[in-house]
This record gives structure tokens, C-alpha cells and sequence, in this order.
């Protein structure tokens, strides 16, 4: 019975040194494993069995990009002004065992690194410099990091400035630039405002004075034509009238000289027609001399009979 007993602790000993031997790395792991001490293997991905008492697992190493956030550093610009700049670095480990073996503490050393190349890039700039060149500090501390922490087996992707925090007399000045700057362009804009303004209007007033002269000039050119037309009807009036009058007097001369009447009759006839082409109106009246002869001879022979 107590070698049974013994056998079975045996197994139960034999079993969880086993257990505690094989080790299952998940995904985007590493495991970094030495043998009496010494550097052996990176475990990848997978099932792995290490020796028992001899092997050990050094550290485990996780592939996956990863973010720090540094608390603000102090900085001085170059024109001595100084201000407080937190960073936020985005970091991978690509190669487990120069980041086990490489430095001691690798967060701490990225963390002065940060600092000190921070300082070196602020260093050679100027306050406003600082404020507005956001994007060449990210290249510039991203470049120097990368090629520093090389050697530690880890890969910087990405470097951040949080938040610069320049001093408070600094910030109300900006403050106050800020506002002086605004107000400043307002009054631009409304004295464009008011001068597109006036020369909207004054080009309003061009054109309306245009439109009133072209209305004007349309208007005489209307009453011009109306007088032309209105004169050209009173002449073809006229004109018809006495095309009528003149076409009435030779119907009359002609029914006379169809009657068979002689030429004194006829010039008597002419007279009638030249008092009443008159109308009274013509103050001299040319009559053809043998029209005169027969009016004389008329009025003689009306003498005549006035004295029978």
C-alpha cells in the first residue's frame, strides 16, 4: 500500500513539473527563454516544452504597437522662453531579444531620450516657431528616436507633441495678440464691406442713369417717328385731297366739253377752279391772261344788261 502511495505521488509530481514545462504563446507574443542563464531561444506562436529546472523563461515580450504618454517636459526656446511640452510616443518591439538583452528599464530610456532630444529641437527654434511647426518636431524627434532605440530591438512609428504649455504671462499676451488680430480683421472686412457697398451703389447709379438716358433717347426717337409718320399722313391727306379736287374739276371740264359748251364757258370754269383751289386763303391769286380778257368781257356784257 505504500508503494502505491509513493507512485502515485510520484505521477502527481511528474505531472505538474510537465504541466509547468509546456508553455502555449498566444498571438502577437514572444517568449524569450534561457538555459542555465544563458540566452536560448524566442519563442514564437505555438506549443513549446522547455526543460525542467534547466530552462526558464526571461521575460515575455508583447509584438503589438503600443502607446506611452510622458508627463511635460521642461523646455527653453531659442529666444529663452520657457515652456512645458508633454509627448505621446506609438512604439514596437521588433526583435524580443535586443529589447530583453538591449537596455535595462527600455520605457524609461525612451522616456529621457524623448526628453533630452525634445530640448535639442526646441532649442533652435523660436517661440512662434514652436507653436506652428507642430508637424517638422513630430518628423524630426520621430527620425532621431527610430534611429536611437534601433539598437533595443524596438521600431518608433509615431511621436506626438500633446500639449505645449507656455508660461501664463506668454498665454495672455497671445491672448491679447489673438484679440488685437481679430479685431484688426473685422475692421477690414468691414471696410471692405462698406466700400463694396458704395461702389455697388455707385455702379447702381451708373447704370440706371444709363437706363434712364437710353429710355430718354428711345422716347425721343418714339415721338420723332410718331411726328414724321403723323406729318407723312397729313401731306398724303393733302396730296389726296387735291388729287380728289383736281380729278372732280376735270370730271367737270369734262362733262362741260361733252355738253358741247365753247371755250368761254371753259375759262369761266377755270376761274371757278382757281377761287376754289384758293379757298380764301391765298392772298395773291395769279390768273392766266385769257382768263382776264374773258372776265372783262363778262363783267362788260353784265354792264350792259344792268343798264337794259
Amino acid at each position: 500500500m505504500g508503494a502505491f502511495i509513493g507512485v502515485l505521488i510520484l505521477l502527481i509530481i511528474i505531472l505538474v513539473v510537465m504541466s509547468s514545462c509546456v508553455k502555449i504563446v498566444p498571438q502577437a507574443n514572444a517568449v524569450i527563454v534561457e538555459r542555465l542563464g544563458a540566452y536560448l531561444a524566442t519563442w514564437p506562436v505555438g506549443l513549446h516544452v522547455k526543460m525542467p529546472f534547466i530552462d526558464r523563461i526571461a521575460k515575455r515580450v508583447i509584438l503589438k504597437e503600443q502607446v506611452v504618454d510622458f508627463p511635460p517636459q521642461p523646455v527653453i526656446t531659442k529666444d529663452n522662453v520657457t515652456m512645458k511640452i508633454d509627448t505621446v510616443v506609438f512604439y514596437q518591439i521588433t526583435d524580443p531579444k535586443l529589447y530583453t538583452y538591449g537596455v535595462d528599464n527600455p520605457i524609461m530610456a525612451i522616456e529621457n531620450l524623448t526628453a533630452t532630444t525634445l530640448r535639442n529641437i526646441i532649442g533652435d527654434l523660436e517661440l512662434d516657431q514652436t507653436l506652428t511647426s507642430r508637424e517638422t518636431i513630430n518628423t524630426k524627434m520621430r527620425s532621431a528616436l527610430d534611429v536611437a532605440t534601433d539598437p533595443w530591438g524596438i521600431k518608433v512609428n509615431r511621436v506626438e507633441l500633446k500639449n505645449i504649455i507656455p508660461p501664463a504671462a506668454i498665454q495672455d499676451a497671445m491672448e491679447k495678440q489673438m484679440k488685437a488680430e481679430r479685431e484688426r480683421r473685422e475692421s477690414i472686412l468691414r471696410a471692405e464691406g462698406e466700400k463694396r457697398s458704395t461702389i455697388l451703389v455707385a455702379e447702381g447709379k451708373k447704370q440706371s442713369a444709363i437706363l434712364d438716358a437710353e429710355a430718354d433717347k428711345e422716347s425721343a426717337i418714339l415721338r420723332a417717328e410718331a411726328e414724321k409718320e403723323k406729318r407723312i399722313r397729313e401731306a398724303e391727306g393733302q396730296a389726296e385731297a387735291i388729287l380728289k379736287i383736281q380729278q372732280a374739276t376735270a370730271e367737270g371740264i369734262r362733262f362741260i366739253k361733252d355738253a358741247g359748251a365753247d371755250d368761254a364757258v371753259l375759262q369761266l370754269k377755270s376761274l371757278e377752279a382757281f377761287a376754289k383751289a384758293a379757298d380764301g386763303k391765298a392772298t395773291k391769286i395769279i390768273i392766266p391772261s385769257e382768263i382776264q380778257g374773258l372776265a372783262g368781257l363778262v363783267r362788260s356784257v353784265a354792264e350792259v344788261a344792268k343798264e337794259e
